[in-house]
């Protein structure tokens, strides 16, 4: 199945979670004397038992085309948010979770996300890892820190491997 290339929309993408951006539909107000406008409350940590929210850079290489997706992840116990740091943009493979808890790999979506926008995976979203375009890239990431097994993986067959080809960006950004 090829993968068809979606923006990424609050709408679109709110079966896995929250798109991160300053908007202009996003809750916001000045704080600071009226120096800052704080665009307030726009994507919900989640953590389960004794953990505790935290906050990390993830540093992802740049991924060269073809890029081939042969697994997806989940973090059970808790949210994970990435917000990109360099000003560029990247992609986003997510899935619904389907039949015997696996992902439903019939409806997985591809987004382009810009530079300016981020996403935070609820707890659970069958996600692929970092998929950095342009350069290695640092993402500020705010997830679950604590005790137990977070991180599920499921790996695809020989014939359920997908490839997202460079020729899907050219209509985003005039990317090449």
């Amino acid at each position: 199945m090829p993968f068809v290339l979606e923006p990424l929309t609050t709408e679109a993408f709110a079966p896995f979670g929250e798109v991160i951006a300053a908007t202009e539909s996003a809750h916001s107000f000045e704080i600071n004397g009226g120096t800052t406008e704080r665009f307030h409350d726009l994507a919900a940590v989640e953590v389960d038992g004794d953990a505790r929210g935290g906050i990390s850079i993830f540093r992802g290489q740049a991924r060269e085309f073809p890029i081939v997706i042969r697994m997806l992840e989940r973090h059970p116990k808790g949210s994970q948010a990435f917000m990109p740091l360099q000003g560029r943009p990247y992609l986003v493979v997510v899935a619904p979770n389907g039949e015997n808890d696996a992902p439903n790999l019939s409806q997985i979506r591809l987004f382009y996300a810009t530079a300016e926008q981020g996403v935070n995976y609820r707890s659970g979203t069958w996600h692929h890892p970092l998929l950095a375009l342009q350069a290695t890239s640092d993402f500020l990431v705010v997830d679950r820190i604590g005790e137990g097994h977070n991180c599920d993986e499921f790996f695809f067959s020989d014939e359920q491997v997908m490839t997202i080809e460079q020729n899907l960006l050219v209509e985003c950004d005039g990317l090449e």
